[in-house]
């Protein structure tokens, strides 16, 4: 049952993703070699799909979880232009713990709400008859993006993908005015109530909004309360 459903979602979510590069080819029509910030890379998915879909200059990624750290670092060695980092992004920098979940890909620095219908209907499926653990807590680093820019002298930035599983405002936050260098931001919400996190959707709007973004593009996931969003800096013309 587990895979069938694994299969299912996996399916739909290659036609949500297809409908994202379709929107970001429009917008990069010039074919100009991008460069990306994917935060929360996990294995390599997203890096993957923007290498055979866009000419990149470099691709700088971020995976706080060690373990999935080095199988993303078997599945993009000899590519000179992706640097890899082994740390999470936030708005405050230093030590922290990451719960890592039996499905690695929704691993989070928040804590699951165990009495969520979601988080039960979810890992009913997922960890039938109760035979693991669903989350154990791994201690990993984290660092604010403008402090990376900065000491790595980024100029700008294509792109800006989010996947942190309900720390995307934190991950936000940690470009402090740094945000006006980005072109184009997507990102994963969760509207369900199985990740504990102390925000709502409309707070990381306000926060795009104020620094000169405006929402383009906006997608549900399939059989999921979440939606994926591309925002788009109004200081950068095609």
């Amino acid at each position: 049952m587990k895979i069938i459903i694994k299969t299912v979602l996996d399916l739909f979510d290659y036609f949500t993703q297809k409908k994202i590069i379709f929107i970001l080819k429009r917008e990069f029509k010039n074919n100009k070699p991008l460069v990306i910030f994917d935060v929360g890379s996990h294995k390599g998915e997203y890096i993957s799909s923007i290498k055979k879909n866009f000419t990149i200059n470099k691709i700088f990624s971020f995976e706080p979880n060690k373990e999935i750290f080095e199988i993303l670092k078997k599945k993009v060695k000899n590519n000179e232009n992706i640097f890899l980092f082994n740390f999470g992004i936030s708005d405050k920098a230093g030590n922290s713990f990451l719960n890592k979940n039996i499905e690695s890909s929704s691993s989070s620095i928040n804590d699951l709400n165990e009495n969520s219908n979601y988080y039960k209907k979810k890992y009913f499926f997922l960890n039938f008859l109760n035979l693991r653990k669903v989350t154990t807590k791994i201690p990993i680093d984290l660092k604010r993006l403008d402090d990376f820019i900065l000491n790595n002298k980024v100029d700008s930035i294509d792109l800006l993908k989010i996947d942190t599983e309900g720390y995307e405002l934190q991950t936000l936050k940690s470009l402090g005015n740094k945000l006006n260098q980005i072109k184009f931001i997507h990102f994963e919400h969760h509207f369900d109530d199985m990740i504990l996190k102390n925000y709502k959707f409309n707070e990381i709007h306000k926060l795009l909004i104020k620094n000169g973004f405006y929402k383009l593009f906006k997608i549900k996931m399939k059989f999921r309360k979440s939606f994926e969003y591309i925002y788009k800096n109004k200081s950068f013309i095609n």
